[in-house]
């Protein structure tokens, strides 16, 4: 379209220079010959920029029902394509904490970014506290701590400790010596470590450090753990229950136990997935993060549990979580099992005719990818159901053409006269048109010539018909027998789509010379102007020169 209105501007300058050119030209005869060619001239450029503002018009109008259809069909795919980018971030996310401080240097902290914990990369301070005894033997440490010099690092932040206990630094030099010897992995230097985090929560609970420091502690207790420590998986598995001493609506202690289930079910799926379901039945607010955490871990290891998929029923439709992103991923993670459960649960969902819009449309959406027969049943169905959601049927029309099989055609055109939304009928045409079954074609051509149809669907089904393979003889047929202007520029339109250069060139010089409508006389001439058959030209410059039979 920018072209037509580019080559419109061209020719509105050219109308204005002519213009200018004439009134300088009318003294002699042979000037007044000059104003008569250039009135000619200007009478068929003027026809140009009109037609060509038509087929603009035409065409945005088309192009604007092209789109809108397409934007709604395809809004439900994006959203479950966020739904796949996020639960990518979550799996992404998920092992980066279950490695621990052992990946990208030393983590000491824990972030969380959708309920997925996230180890920090983080170093030792700069020294603080120039006036303090132990602030040289601070910056000591720090520095063989930031040069990876862990067994070193330790014994300076223990002399720190042992050697000036009055000193600012103690506090968090507890954390550090920890730090750094989690860094050497040694078990024993792992049991210290976890000795001095808890020395520090009992002396020092006010150091800046003791947030990281419960985080260290799940990751040191989750390394113990896989290395047979009994106490310390018991002390993970606490962790991932979340203990007394939790606080409502404490960010740190939701991510505290995300890493903990994280870390759980690195070593041990079996005791981590009881935990899972418990957190995933806690409905409180505050966990709806963690939550999401554990609909991802579950859905990883489906297979090995049937009742996960009731588990995700529940949270979806049975028994629904109060955040609707829960929702959503519980329904997407169905989807994903290409189990015949998941494919029955999502279909129990859509058949009970309650769940929540949101849920709704990505469930549709998951059955349209699943292939399986009855799901497709489901959306037939559920597209029919004059009861449903507008939108929501156009999406389960969508999915009938795009997957549907043999059967969708058929299934469509029938469903196509119970229709009153024009919407809808739009999205048949489209999916027909997407489909390409035996007959769709057919039907999409007999609809555009149906007199009894709206002018508009008749349009629509006229565009879809030329996407489908419609004849030049049919969209011929409609532009000699279709009373409305705009249909027959929409049939103009779609024989320049589907008809050979030269057979579009033939009936566009018969259209110009013998049609009594004005605008439809140019819109021939537009078209035959983007024609690249060598007749073209001399048929303009006889239409220019005023033999061109209806003249424009």
């Amino acid at each position: 379209m920018r072209r037509l209105w580019t080559v419109g501007a061209v020719w509105t300058a050219a109308l204005l220079s002519g213009t200018a050119v004439a009134a300088q030209s009318v003294g002699s005869s042979t000037d007044r010959a000059r104003l008569v060619e250039t009135r000619a001239r200007l009478g068929v450029a003027e026809a140009r920029v009109r037609s060509e503002l038509a087929q603009a018009r035409a065409g945005l109008e088309v192009r604007e029902a092209q789109l809108a259809s397409r934007v709604r069909t395809a809004r439900a795919g994006v959203r479950m394509d966020v739904a796949r980018v996020r639960s990518r971030l979550q799996a992404t996310e998920a092992a980066l904490a279950s490695r621990g401080p052992a990946y990208r240097g030393w983590a000491t902290g824990v972030g969380v970014a959708r309920g997925v914990s996230v180890a920090r990369t983080v170093t030792a301070p700069e020294a603080w506290l120039p006036q303090d005894p132990a602030d040289s033997l601070y910056r000591a440490a720090r520095a063989r701590l930031n040069d990876r010099r862990y067994a070193e690092a330790a014994r300076t932040f223990a002399e720190i400790r042992t050697d000036y206990p009055r000193s600012g630094y103690v506090g968090d030099a507890y954390y550090f010596e920890a730090l750094a010897r989690s860094r050497v992995g040694a078990q024993q230097e792992l049991r210290v470590a976890l000795e001095l985090l808890a020395a520090q929560r009992e002396r020092h609970p006010q150091a800046a450090t003791v947030a990281d420091a419960r985080a260290l502690a799940v990751r040191i207790e989750s390394q113990l753990a896989r290395r047979g420590d009994a106490d310390a998986a018991e002390a993970l598995m606490g962790a991932a229950r979340g203990g007394a001493s939790q606080v409502a609506c404490d960010d740190e202690e939701q991510a505290l136990r995300a890493t903990a289930l994280s870390a759980l079910l690195q070593m041990d799926p079996d005791r981590a997935r009881p935990i899972l379901q418990e957190v995933l039945r806690t409905r409180d607010e505050c966990a709806a993060e963690l939550r999401a955490q554990a609909v991802f871990i579950l859905a990883q290891h489906m297979e090995d549990d049937d009742g996960t998929i009731d588990l995700l029923l529940d949270l979806a439709h049975r028994n629904p979580d109060p955040d609707p992103e829960v929702r959503e991923a519980a329904v997407f993670w169905l989807s994903q099992t290409g189990r015949d459960e998941a494919v029955d649960a999502l279909v129990e969902i859509l058949e009970s005719g309650t769940a929540s819009r949101e849920v709704a449309e990505h469930a549709v959406f998951a059955l349209g990818q699943s292939g399986n027969p009855r799901a497709f049943q489901v959306l037939r169905d559920y597209a029919a159901d004059s009861s449903a959601d507008p939108d929501i049927r156009g999406n389960a029309i969508f999915w009938l053409g795009q997957e549907g099989g043999e059967e969708a055609g058929p299934f469509l055109r029938s469903l196509y006269d119970s229709l009153q939304d024009r919407e809808l009928k739009e999205r048949v045409f489209f999916a027909l048109a997407e489909a390409g079954g035996a007959g769709d074609r057919d039907w999409l051509v007999a609809r555009a010539m149906d007199v009894n149809e709206d002018v508009e669907v008749r349009k629509t089904a006229l565009f879809w018909a030329g996407e489908a393979g419609m004849s030049p003889e049919e969209a011929l047929q409609i532009y000699r027998t279709a009373p409305d202007r705009e249909l027959r520029e929409q049939a103009i339109f779609v024989l320049t789509q589907v008809a050979e250069d030269d057979e579009a060139a033939d009936v566009l010089m018969e259209i110009a010379r013998t049609e009594d409508d004005a605008e439809l006389r140019q819109q021939a001439v537009f078209w035959l102007s983007q024609s690249d058959d060598p007749r073209v030209a001399e048929f303009l410059l006889e239409i220019i020169r005023g033999n061109g039979g209806g003249g424009v």
